[in-house]
């Protein structure tokens, strides 16, 4: 095992987290070990097995948002928004903070903190903030609604399924803020909405598992009254489950919403809620 640190007192092997991940060979597996900090770092991760486990408070932050203009005069985008993109074979995160810090989607557009395009993915303790889009799980849907709009580090290559566990920790947004194909269990995790919109838009196969959220709890800090729906799938065939969860009176009694536009096509998605209640 390839084993690094990163400290911001210059007393680790590297003072950022890129430094290290740069410092990893691909076909090794490797563990960072990230000492309490705040890193304002946008991160960009493409090794085969890779660790990473906050020690104390850490926090991982930037503010990239989809409708910043670039020097070539396009827009930045969803997929170039992230704060920290992941792909490879393995990746397990524990004890970290990952957040967008750009704002609300309706001034800055789309503003993704994590980006996951792992094969086989792990969250423990894991808490990301955001707002609009604030997780991206990967793959893409096979086309575009609109042109150039999957621009960024996966819009070419072939779509692969990936599969995902995040246990414990908190999920922040306000619209489609845990979104994507690929198959991701929810356990134990606080997901917290901060503005009316929608918790999950899927857009994963019929015959891939999906989102599937078990003992999760739903809540909001503020005082909304059913301005939130747990679902409108992204592509037609978007796959959401809900076990065991509970719901704050944020979340509307119809729980799901189909995609505008897209209402004679709800029938193709699969929602299912099991034995979860309203508090």
């Amino acid at each position: 095992m390839y084993r690094l640190t990163v400290s911001k007192d210059g007393l680790g092997d590297y003072y950022t987290l890129q430094e290290a991940i740069n410092a990893v060979p691909y076909n090794v597996s490797a563990e960072i070990v990230i000492k309490e900090g705040i890193y304002r770092e946008k991160i960009f991760s493409d090794k085969k097995d890779l660790t990473i486990i906050g020690e104390g408070k850490v926090l991982i932050t930037y503010s990239d948002g989809a409708r910043e203009l670039l020097a070539d005069g396009k827009k930045r985008g969803t997929f170039r928004s992230f704060t920290a993109f992941f792909s490879g074979e393995k990746l397990r995160l524990e004890n970290i903070t990952i957040q967008n810090s750009a704002g609300s989607g309706k001034d800055v557009g789309q503003a993704v903190a994590l980006y996951l395009d792992v094969d086989i993915a792990e969250l423990f303790n894991v808490n990301l903030y955001g707002a609009q889009d604030t997780l991206f799980l990967a793959p893409l849907p096979e086309n575009e609604r609109e042109k150039n709009g999957f621009y960024g580090p996966r819009f070419k290559t072939e779509r692969k399924r990936t599969k995902t566990v995040i246990e414990k920790g908190e999920i922040r947004g306000s619209v489609d803020f845990i979104f994507g194909g690929g198959d991701a269990v929810f356990k134990d995790v606080l997901i917290t909405s901060i503005d009316e919109g929608y918790v999950a838009a899927p857009s994963g196969h019929k015959e891939w598992e999906g989102l599937v959220f078990e003992n999760c709890v739903f809540s909001s800090p503020t005082s909304m009254i059913e301005k939130v729906y747990l679902i409108r799938p992204w592509r037609d065939e978007g796959k959401a489950k809900f076990f065991r969860c509970s719901f704050g009176p944020h979340i509307n009694k119809k729980l799901f919403s189909p995609w505008p536009g897209r209402e004679d096509k709800a029938e193709l998605s699969t929602f299912i809620v099991e034995d979860s209640k309203f508090i």
